[in-house]
């Protein structure tokens, strides 16, 4: 075990991801289904054998600069891993390109979740495999969070710190007194390990006693845990006893909305109660604001008459509720939508808001978690400012006050909140830009590039009229969206730090 840990990150990573291959092939094996089994066996031996060779060649290699090799082997693990989890699938699926099982691969282990195939077309152990990579994914960015990026001050640390990006001097002395990136990794998971794997157990169990058949509630217990969306059915039940399903799903998305609920968390900001937590009061503000909009625009579209029965009360309240856990849903960047947000739709006549929805992505979750998009505390932070600035305006020798943390948030942290937006605005015009050079319209290159920047696949089946056939697309489309995701995974602002010059002189 101590010679392991000497190892590599990536190489770690490498080897962890044969293991994991192996649940697959025993879910496959139980079924019967041999072919399935194989290719996942065979695969998980070829990976660990590939690994141990690579092991042995670098396990006496140390880091010069333990903080950017923790960096460099976050990045990698990104454009290798997805790799190496496309193998089984190819072999399992022989009518199957090699491009599709990458990006399917690159979409599972982002978070993403946008899918190539029909549900029906995948054998179960494929879909198991699809969100098993989504579930590693959301444990291994969970991990990366607070091991690589808190320490480095980016992935919305900078917010709340105030210190620029790349540079916390508190983190990466912290990094070089502890040389080994593989140890400081494994600290933090064996931390977060036990709460992330209980509570998508709890949910897991949850599911099932509301009624949902044990399959897909393992399925969607973990693409909840990992805000990844994946589905083994396309979706959650629309129909039977869903309501249970969807509150237990609800409760978990709130995992995703602040980092306070994770063991090892960073608290750059003093480790303030969770009741004053500015992440989760923006997240109660939006579920109370959106919903209540999305519902009076249905109520005003449906049929005169409908509203005083009691079969038009219900729909009401089914409207209301399909609103705020789609809300919720989409602000996590998971992606499920309510079965009676299906309901609200044939209440009134009115279309899917896919705008709405495309902006509450964007918005995202909270930082140090798995959910994607721009994070809550920097849209808190921009308001926060123009808040100051407008009283400003009224009383121009007015002191802020609130604390040196808030006066901070107010300032540092909304001028590096709005570099990391217009990063990610520029990000969206040069993606939608480079897939209209390979032939995609502006509309379906628009809701592809947000959906992959926000890690929040179902958008392309949601925000659009028509659902966006991501097999369809050209080579290049693909290898595009693949890029999008991985820089809307890592944020741009990381892999910035990681090119630029005053890294490499270390």
């Amino acid at each position: 075990m101590r010679r392991l840990s000497e190892l590599p990150l990536l190489v770690l990573l490498m080897g962890i991801t044969a293991l994991s291959m192996w649940l697959p092939a025993a879910h496959a094996a139980i079924l019967r289904d041999h072919d399935i089994a194989r290719a996942f066996f065979y695969s998980g031996i070829i990976v660990l054998i590939l690994t141990g060779m690579i092991g042995i060649a670098t396990i006496n290699h140390r880091a010069r600069n333990p903080a950017r090799a923790n960096l460099t082997a976050l990045v990698s693990a990104y454009a290798v891993l997805p790799v190496l989890m496309a193998l089984p699938v190819v072999q399992a699926l022989p009518d199957t390109s090699w491009a599709n099982a990458w990006l399917e691969m690159v979409s599972s282990f982002t978070t993403t979740g946008a899918t190539l195939y029909e549900p029906a077309r995948l054998p179960p152990s494929i879909h198991l495999w699809r969100a098993q990579a989504g579930w590693m994914g959301g444990f291994f960015i969970l991990v990366a969070a607070v091991a690589i990026l808190a320490p480095m001050t980016l992935g919305g640390i900078e917010v709340i710190s105030g210190r620029v990006p790349g540079r916390g001097a508190e983190g990466l002395s912290q990094i070089t007194a502890t040389a080994d990136p593989a140890r400081r990794v494994a600290r933090q998971a064996v931390a977060i390990l036990p709460v992330y794997a209980g509570a998508t157990v709890a949910l897991w169990v949850a599911l099932l006693m509301a009624g949902q058949p044990n399959f897909p509630a393992l399925i969607h217990a973990m693409s909840t845990l990992s805000t990844s969306g994946i589905s083994a059915t396309g979706g959650l039940p629309v129909e039977g006893p869903t309501f249970l399903a969807e509150l237990a799903i609800f409760a978990g998305l709130f995992l995703a909305v602040t980092r306070r609920l994770w063991p090892g968390a960073p608290q750059a900001d003093g480790g303030n109660l969770l009741r004053r937590d500015s992440e989760l009061r923006m997240t109660l503000f939006l579920l109370a604001v959106i919903p209540l909009l999305l519902f009076l625009r249905h109520w005003l579209a449906a049929p005169s008459g409908a509203e005083g029965d009691e079969a038009g009360v219900m729909q009401a309240l089914r409207a209301l509720w399909g609103a705020v856990f789609t809300t919720l849903s989409f602000l996590t960047t998971t992606g499920f939508t309510s079965a009676d947000w299906i309901t609200a739709k044939n209440w009134s006549g009115l279309e899917t808001p896919g705008l709405v929805l495309a902006g509450l992505a964007i918005f995202g979750g909270g930082i140090a978690t798995t959910a994607g998009g721009v994070k809550l505390l920097r849209v808190y932070a921009l308001f926060r400012h123009g808040e100051r600035e407008l009283e400003r305006l009224i009383h121009p020798n007015s002191v802020g006050g609130s604390g040196q943390s808030a006066r901070r948030l107010r300032r540092e942290g909304a001028y590096l909140a709005w570099i990391f937006f217009m990063l990610f605005a520029l990000s969206i015009a040069v993606f939608v830009a480079a897939l209209a050079l390979v032939g995609i319209a502006f509309e379906p290159a628009l809701i592809l590039t947000l959906g992959a920047l926000t890690t929040t696949g179902p958008l392309t089946t949601v925000a659009a009229a028509d659902p966006i056939a991501i097999a369809l697309l050209p080579a290049a489309a693909k290898a595009i969206l693949g890029l999008a995701m991985v820089i809307g995974r890592l944020e741009l602002l990381a892999i910035l730090v990681l090119l630029a010059p005053d890294s490499w002189r270390n």
